[in-house]
């Protein structure tokens, strides 16, 4: 082991300083000036050597670019509105809750988007052109038809009594659905009234909840006839323009999940992607540790096993990982700083299903970090407890990071998932 360190130290001793070797020789055979050498020299230390030590005390930084809130699109998107992002028959509106950890008041960002079913059924009272939902189906698997995770098999007979609360609502002195309150009076009544089960999608870094194919998969889980909450943690969208940690990400989660166990006794599943499946995994466990209901199953779409080793993967560390002090001023100041998000730690600590999506043409996450995911937690979970399954999409399938809410044989996979574990307990 010490040979094969010693071995890998004197390679990326010379991947390290081939560069200022270049230009230092350039200088001597006097193809280049003192200057121009100078320059790259200077040019190297700035980039490979004084960056890294600002990363190393920085805080702020480290925060920066593993959140990358910055990066905003689609540019003058109202979160506001909705409907501007193709996102009919649904409800903007925020969740506060106290950090206790930070001491903070923290409001976060949420969409309610509607299930398909409660869309055509009052098309009308939501101002939704029934021509934008004519020719929108419900998918089909092996004759049974998704609703929402549920089987109904008296539709007809219980309709009525479910749809009592609602139309009460609706029917109420004044009821104008531009109106907040009215409005949020009959968004949680379908959440308490109806059987669909909720899917809480909490998304990577980078934009907010209304990025296009986060949308996209909205969309797709609405047509299923699941209620699905999408969420900006601190920091992202028009949530509290407050720095964000991982701590305080998994709170800003954890006050979402607690809102809708609030007001339905559905069932509610997680849906990470990227980041969120970081974020997904450690509020799983930390519902674990304080003995609180957890959510029926979680999906952990394009995955990655921990922070460290997500860092040394990313593209954006492609310049920077063969630098011998990467570990020592890049991967350790940001666990030290808390900054870990080790799913293959946490996958171990709660019981519930597991269900992993990902793209073998992924460039951000490798697909290898989500099947090391996977197969660590084979060797540390529970044999009693929630099964854990992993979905490959081939890599002519062109879905790279973001796309495989395009996968033609996702929805069946996720009815399938999502109605296995409906009514299990772990």
């Amino acid at each position: 082991m010490a040979m094969f360190d010693l071995d890998r130290l004197i390679t990326d001793l010379f991947k390290t300083t081939v560069l200022p070797g270049i230009a230092i020789g350039l200088w001597l055979t006097d193809l280049i000036g003192r200057c121009t050498c100078a320059v790259a020299v200077l040019l190297f230390l700035v980039g490979f050597v004084i960056l890294p030590i600002i990363f190393k005390y920085s805080y702020a930084l480290q925060k920066s670019i593993l959140f990358l809130t910055f990066i905003t699109y689609p540019p003058n998107l109202d979160l506001k509105r909705p409907e501007k992002s193709g996102l009919y028959a649904t409800r903007n509106f925020y969740v506060n809750h106290h950090d206790h950890e930070e001491d903070l008041e923290v409001n976060v960002a949420v969409w309610h988007v509607l299930p398909l079913d409660l869309v055509r059924r009052y098309a009308k009272e939501l101002h939704v052109d029934e021509r934008t939902i004519a020719n929108k189906t419900l998918p089909t698997i092996d004759g049974v038809t998704s609703n929402g995770g549920s089987i109904v098999a008296d539709e007809k007979h219980h309709a009525g009594d479910r749809y009592k609360g609602i139309e009460k609502v609706l029917r109420s002195d004044g009821f104008k659905l531009t109106d907040e309150k009215h409005q949020r009076d009959l968004f949680e009544e379908t959440l308490r009234a109806t059987t669909n089960d909720v899917v809480l999608y909490l998304h990577g870094n980078t934009a907010s909840r209304g990025a296009p194919h986060r949308v996209e998969l909205y969309q797709m889980l609405r047509a299923l006839n699941y209620h699905v909450i999408a969420i900006d943690y601190r920091g992202y969208g028009d949530s509290a323009n407050l720095s964000p940690s991982e701590l305080g990400v998994v709170y800003d989660a954890l006050a979402v999940y607690q809102y809708i166990t609030s007001i339905t006794n559905n069932p509610v599943y997680l849906w990470g992607h990227s980041l969120g499946t970081g974020v997904s995994t450690h509020l799983l466990s930390l519902l674990t540790e304080m003995s609180l209901p957890g959510p029926k199953a979680v999906v952990l779409e394009s995955p990655f096993n921990n922070i460290k080793e997500e860092i040394c993967a990313h593209p954006f560390s492609k310049l920077y990982r063969h630098l011998p002090w990467f570990d020592y001023l890049i991967s350790r100041p940001m666990y030290k700083n808390k900054l870990r998000f080790e799913s293959d730690q946490h996958i171990a600590e709660f019981r519930q299903p597991v269900l992993i999506l990902h793209a073998e043409d992924d460039l951000v996450v490798p697909f290898e970090l989500g099947y090391k995911l996977y197969r660590k937690a084979l060797d540390t979970r529970g044999k009693s407890w929630g099964p854990i399954e992993f979905h490959r999409f081939e890599q002519s399938s062109h879905y790279g990071h973001k796309y495989i809410c395009r996968a033609p044989n996702l929805p069946e996979i996720i009815v399938r998932f999502f109605h296995a574990y409906r009514d299990a307990q772990y």
